[in-house]
């Protein structure tokens, strides 16, 4: 039991210093994702019966590849900055945290760039 008031409780734990920032960019990152989840998925319905030629003619047409880059590059920010949240606030170990977080970013980093060198790969592969 403390003596300490609700509010004085919550002025000791300082802030998170980026809050907004971050509440911002996964709002950005997820009002993004929604065209270009349609896009991809509609895309993705009308080449279902597609062989693997017309997929990779598919992946090269120039729009389609960059709309292809700008879903990666959307996607996993937003999921790096959705699981950034959660170990923030439920991982209450700093150095267990601290290194779940660069887990996390090498991990997210290296998905994404494996996906966009694929992507740019097929692109420019024989063009």
């Amino acid at each position: 039991m403390s003596l300490q008031s609700d509010l004085a409780r919550v002025r000791g734990l300082g802030s998170a210093k980026n809050g907004t920032r971050t509440f911002w960019y996964q709002r950005v990152t997820a009002i993004a994702l929604v065209p270009l989840s349609v896009w991809f998925v509609a895309d993705i319905l009308c080449i279902v019966d597609a062989s693997h030629t017309e997929t990779v003619d598919w992946i090269k047409t120039p729009h389609v590849t960059v709309l292809l880059i700008a879903l990666i590059i959307a996607l996993f920010y937003h999921v790096k900055i959705g699981l950034q949240e959660v170990i923030e606030d439920y991982l209450h170990i700093e150095w267990f945290k601290l290194a779940t977080r660069i887990c996390l970013n090498l991990v997210i980093a290296m998905c994404g760039l494996v996906a966009i060198v694929a992507v740019l790969k097929i692109s420019f592969e024989a063009l």
